[in-house]
């Protein structure tokens, strides 16, 4: 079962002027088609070659080292397409805006701890919020092409949002300026989708 790059739901200019196209083009259809390609070709024989990517990913110490960057590389930016929109941003809605409050001390500390996440993510990495096992929300960063889902993880759980700050997916426009793409981060995350990914993984 070999894993396909997915489709964005939006044009590579949809999220101008916060991400521009060029990079929208080049993360989506080179970077992410890499870690697609490469993580097929690294399965045969690997005993993965018909699990979901969730089910490599929980199990991810079983494997090798090319299935965990690829198969990380394509868990992650396949969620990042769709935790973002075009006209969206603002503030959360519905069950997840409640439980930031509740877990997460409300919506301005969430963007603090969350921004912080990715600015002290020495190299390349991600920002994460996640639920736990226990169902509470969390914010974390993890190296690389890693995520909260992995058995290897330091804050295991399930990724609702995730903001990928290896450089590619920002130097074409912000150069260095990683707090400059972070910030312009908040004004596409899809806070509809993110809720929706948060009813699912409480079930």
């Amino acid at each position: 079962m070999a894993f396909e790059l997915p489709k964005l739901n939006y044009a590579f200019n949809a999220l101008e002027p916060h991400i521009d196209a060029k990079t929208m083009e080049i993360h989506h259809g080179k970077h992410h088609n890499a870690y697609v390609t490469n993580l097929n070709a690294a399965l045969p024989g690997s005993g993965a070659e018909n699990l979901s990517i969730e089910e490599i990913c929980k199990n991810i110490s079983k494997y090798s080292p090319a299935i965990r960057n690829n198969g990380g590389g394509h868990f992650n930016h396949s969620l990042f397409w769709e935790i973002m929109a075009p006209n969206a941003g603002g503030a959360p809605a519905g069950e997840v805006a409640k439980a930031i409050d509740t877990d997460l001390g409300g919506f301005d500390k969430f963007k603090t701890d969350f921004t912080q996440a990715g600015a002290t993510r020495f190299g390349s990495g991600w920002a994460w919020l996640s639920v736990k096992p226990d169902g509470k929300l969390c914010v974390c960063s993890s190296p690389n092409q890693d995520n909260p889902l992995m058995d290897i993880s330091d804050c295991k759980g399930t990724p609702i949002l995730g903001m990928d700050v290896w450089e590619h997916a920002y130097y074409l426009h912000y150069q260095n300026r990683r707090p400059d793409y972070m910030t312009a981060f908040f004004n596409v995350i899809n806070w509809n989708k993110v809720n929706e990914n948060y009813l699912k993984a409480k079930k």
